[in-house]
């Protein structure tokens, strides 16, 4: 006698063909959340990287700056120590400047050349005197420009002295010192400086 299957298999089939999808979509499901999982471990280990680099960065910038700073302070520092070693040269040199010019007039003022007075004012050397004659004087000068310590003989004026009946001539002659302090430069005019530095900026 022949069987008949009385069962609904057609449902049964279909709630199969169901489960089935719904496991391959939560297995789908699965994968893309470790997928995404996997992508924002990834992006997250390098922001973190790339964190750790900046703050390594700042902080040797800070390292950095600091060293800066403290060149900056040495610098200051061998500036100053330059400038007090320049001004003791220049003590040094000057201790025995007036010893050193006394003895070089003395050799360079020749006969019939008399002189009154010396006046020294940084390197420059303002001398008065007496001459027998323009001859003397000329002498003087040639000798002077060939002094290891006076140069620039500037002669000012020479008339004939009123005291001595016209034997004698007086003379005042401007000299400079080799090697001497020179004057200081005296302050630019605020209108010329604001000039100076609107000409610079165009």
């Amino acid at each position: 006698m022949a069987s008949i299957n009385l069962l609904p298999w057609r449902e049964a089939a279909r709630k199969q063909q169901q489960l089935n999808y719904l496991t391959v979509l939560a297995q789908v499901a699965v994968l893309a959340f470790v997928l995404m999982f996997i992508v924002y471990w990834l992006y997250q280990a390098r922001v973190e990287g790339q964190l750790s680099r900046n703050t390594l960065l700042e902080t040797e910038i800070q390292v950095l700056d600091q060293r800066i700073a403290q060149i900056r302070e040495l610098e200051k520092q061998k500036a100053g120590l330059q400038q007090r070693m320049s001004l003791i040269e220049q003590l040094q040199r000057s201790r025995n400047l007036g010893t050193q010019i006394m003895d070089e007039v003395a050799k360079t003022v020749p006969a019939g050349v008399y002189l009154v007075s010396l006046d020294k004012k940084f390197n420059r050397l303002l001398v008065t005197g007496k001459s027998e004659s323009n001859n003397r004087l000329s002498s003087l000068l040639r000798v002077i420009e060939q002094s290891p310590l006076l140069t620039l003989p500037v002669l000012e004026f020479i008339q004939a002295s009123k005291e001595d009946s016209g034997l004698l001539s007086d003379f005042k002659m401007h000299l400079h010192l080799v090697g001497a302090e020179p004057p200081p430069l005296p302050p630019e005019p605020a209108g010329k400086a604001g000039a100076a530095k609107s000409g610079a900026s165009k």
